[in-house]
């Protein structure tokens, strides 16, 4: 948990790697994905570097194995967990393995395609016989054109009619025979006849919708001019006889040849699947492995080479807790390569900023995503995801808070959390899926939290549950209830002075100022919950100016700043617990009665305006005695932390940096603080970013505290409408007759789906954002900086996922550079 509170620290390493063992080294690091390097080599062209040809050689090998598993009937089995590392022969095994696999896939494809071509065209030969048959009737009307082309066929007449027969795409058509009516000025006769039944591409696997056509035609040059036109619309030309004899004795051996070659493709397709499935339960493994090798030489590539000293020189920053396992993979490499020269690990100082890390597990990932959407945590400053996994559920549940619609969310984060582990398995492209199981944890926070708001509320699906009986009797008679509609209950008279044990009192379920008294409690809370809020957000700038060594700035930045917002929004908070105690119906002082509580909204705006209130006998202005004298004083302390916090940090550094100089030795020493030593330039430009802050502070106390107001705006909202749901859906079923039942189950049908899809969707939804607003803005911008980068490890585990994100999302495998991995 430590690490949750700020993150690591970080120590920049040099490593001196001996090259044989620099692999085993790689690969020991890469597991355990500890170490983010440098580059050494940033103006080293990326096909310049050391292992250009072996990561060249392993993005070929991954560009097979993507081909070949895209040629697999169903997708790959996940790879075997296997930690142990292919050794260069094996490499060089797997590498001839997957050339003699893509050849083979590749030549049974290829003759696949081809048999499919010729299946292809002998299918249109037999549909074109068929259709051709029709054209070639010999009946009186066609018995002298079917015998003078068949003579003109045979070359034994010219002058007489000839044809030409063949199949064309079927939207090509139109164009078609206007075309062959242009070139012959009409001296054509066209006959065509559609494909039923369509035909499938060899190549693509595409749907063809095709034509037969026969186009009869005098003289040569004609003849020349209609191939052309068949050629330029990618028309399928075939040898047709003119009789009906011949046209049977082709039909018959072209359906001969069709049976023998469906025989061949079945034998075909059988083989290339009984091919791929043989290798497909290894096709993940391979690619997994091909997949580090090329991680390992990539990295490499980032190494520089000694020369003299024959050896690799890498620098890494890696977690200081996380050392000796570094150590600890240099010297399994030193072991494995049987190298008598070891590797050497030392730490070098640096005043560059680290990188930031937050060592999380699968409960805290989900809200440290949530503070690094808005910015990566500087470096060693403190974390407020930590504090985000009580405080963001909480907030989101004061907007939420519903019993029922808090257990739906509870029901199903429960299940994604128990199944877990099967259902991580099981790589989805659906965002908004992956959304859900990511934050399952703050889903299930959520849930719980807005269950206990909601007993709190006393609100389950807009109604509320008497556990516990009310605190309010009734003081009418049956003859008073049974003439009015309404009446008052005397909180004096009809109140048992005992508090209801947990929650509202279900008793405001019936009550017609029901809203008007939520109002005013939810508005009180919101602004109480955002006080507390803020101030424990200023608070924590606290631990950040302690772990950093400026103490300073706790009496010049931290006191003035809470002192503002506590004088004044927690004063607001304290005159409203003021009112809830001391005001009664019972009171036997009149002064305290509840007739003459005080608006603590007017006394507030009265306190800032300097304006002073009457009395009103019986009834007092003021809650207590010196009220008035004490506002002055909280307004007026509260106005003089302002010049503090605006001129405070400047004069300070300013001194600081005349002590610096008023004890250098020939200006030979250090450096002089921000601000401090750049001449009028640099003083001014640090007044005005400090006033900017203060300005920002100030005015940002404001705002943001009226911000907290929309925990009670969401939360009436939420309420109101799945009232409104109750009331104008399900509550007309609930009549006690044939009619009323089927009504029932309708509404309840439509009842459940209106309170799944706006009151738990989209008000989850609208309330989730709000409360992120709330951690983003008002809580963060009091202490948090977020001016860092993330630790970006050397690590399989994050390589192996990033690539199949690309993948899902891409929808296919991505082609990659060589320097890439």
């Amino acid at each position: 948990m430590g690490s949750m509170f700020r993150s690591e620290e970080m120590v920049l390493c040099q490593l001196f790697v001996q090259p044989e063992a620099a692999y085993v080294s790689m690969y020991e690091l890469g597991e355990a994905g500890i170490a983010q390097f440098r580059d050494l080599n940033p103006h080293v062209n990326d096909f310049q570097r050391r292992y250009v040809s072996e990561v060249r050689r392993c993005s070929e090998m991954e560009r097979k194995l993507r081909w070949v598993s895209g040629e697999l009937p169903e997708p790959p089995p996940p790879p075997i967990p296997s930690r142990r590392m292919l050794s260069p022969r094996e490499i060089n095994m797997l590498e001839e393995k997957i050339d003699y696999i893509e050849s083979e896939i590749q030549e049974m494809t290829k003759n696949a395609r081809n048999l499919k071509s010729d299946y292809l065209s002998l299918i249109e030969l037999k549909l074109l016989i068929e259709k051709t048959q029709t054209f070639f009737q010999d009946h009186s009307a066609q018995r002298k054109l079917s015998a003078t082309v068949q003579i003109y066929n045979n070359d034994a007449v010219f002058g007489h009619l000839g044809f030409i027969a063949g199949t064309v795409a079927t939207s090509r058509v139109p164009s078609f025979e206007r075309m062959l009516w242009r070139i012959s000025h009409g001296n054509i006769f066209f006959k065509q006849a559609q494909i039923d039944q369509p035909l499938k591409d060899p190549i693509t696997g595409h749907e063809l919708q095709k034509t037969v056509f026969v186009v009869f035609f005098h003289g040569e040059q004609i003849k020349l001019r209609v191939k052309k036109v068949c050629f330029g619309f990618k028309a399928t030309l075939y040898p047709c006889p003119a009789t009906y004899k011949d046209q049977q004795e082709m039909l018959s051996g072209v359906e001969t040849r069709i049976k023998d070659l469906e025989m061949v493709l079945d034998q075909t397709e059988q083989h290339r699947r009984l091919v791929l499935t043989n290798i497909a339960g290894d096709i993940s493994t391979w690619m997994l492995a091909v997949r580090k090798e090329k991680a390992i030489y990539h990295t490499l590539n980032m190494f520089s080479m000694d020369i003299i000293k024959k050896c690799l020189i890498a620098e890494c920053w890696v977690p200081k807790s996380d050392l000796y396992i570094a150590q600890k993979a240099l010297d399994d490499g030193v072991k494995a390569s049987g190298s008598p020269i070891p590797s050497i690990l030392h730490h070098v100082p640096t005043r560059e900023i680290p990188p930031t890390f937050n060592r999380t597990n699968k409960f805290t990932r989900g809200f440290q995503t949530l503070i690094d959407s808005y910015g990566i945590a500087s470096y060693r400053e403190v974390n407020p995801a930590l504090y985000t996994i009580i405080t963001f559920p909480f907030l989101f549940a004061v907007m939420f808070g519903d019993v029922g619609h808090g257990l739906i969310m509870t029901a199903f984060s429960a299940i994604i959390v128990i199944y877990e582990k099967r259902l991580s398995k099981n790589k989805s492209d659906n965002e908004i899926w992956n959304i859900f199981f990511a934050g399952r944890y703050i889903i299930l926070l959520m849930g719980i939290f807005s269950v206990y708001t909601g007993l709190i509320y006393n609100d389950m699906f807009s109604k509320s549950l008497n556990l516990f009986g009310s605190s309010w009797m009734n003081v009418y008679d049956n003859e008073t209830l049974a003439n009015h509609k309404a009446l008052e209950l005397d909180p004096a008279v009809a109140y048992t002075q005992t508090p209801y044990p947990f929650g509202l009192d279900p008793a405001w379920q019936f009550a017609t100022n029901n809203i008007i008294f939520l109002n005013s409690f939810k508005m009180k809370l919101s602004i109480i919950f955002g006080v507390l809020h803020m101030a424990f957000g200023v608070t924590m700038s606290v631990v950040n100016f302690n772990f950093f060594r400026k103490p300073e700035m706790i009496y010049l930045q931290y006191v003035p700043q809470i002192l503002f917002l506590m004088l004044l929004f927690w004063y607001l908070c304290i005159l409203m617990f003021m009112k809830w105690t001391m005001y009664s119906a019972t009171a036997t002082d009149p002064t305290y009665g509840t007739s003459c509580a005080p608006s603590v909204l007017i006394t507030f705006i009265n306190m800032m305006l300097l304006k002073g209130s009457e009395d009103s006998p019986p009834c007092k202005a003021m809650m207590f005695d010196g009220q008035d004298a004490l506002q002055k004083l909280f307004l007026t302390l509260g106005f003089l932390c302002i010049p503090i916090m605006l001129f405070g940090k400047p004069a300070f550094l300013f001194w600081k940096a005349r002590n610096q100089k008023r004890h250098e030795v020939g200006g030979e020493r250090g450096e002089v603080p921000a601000g401090g030593g750049g001449g009028a330039g640099a003083a001014g430009e640090l007044l005005i970013t400090q006033a900017i802050h203060t300005i920002e502070y100030v005015l940002g106390t404001v705002s943001h505290t009226a911000s907290y107001l929309r925990l009670w705006a969401l939360s009436l909202a939420h309420a109101q409408l799945s009232a409104v749901l109750w009331q104008r859906v399900l509550r007309y079923g609930l009549a006690r007759s044939l009619a009323g039942s089927v009504t029932m189950y309708v509404g309840f049908a439509v009842w459940a789906f209106f309170t799944l899809a706006i009151l738990v969707l989209m008000e989850g939804l609208s309330a989730f954002l709000h409360t992120l607003r709330l951690h983003w803005v008002e809580f963060m911008s009091k202490f948090y900086d977020g001016q860092g980068y993330a630790f970006m490890p050397f690590s399989f585990a994050a390589i192996i996922e990033h690539d199949d994100e690309q993948l899902a999302q891409n929808g296919a495998p991505p082609e990659k550079k060589d320097e890439e991995y």
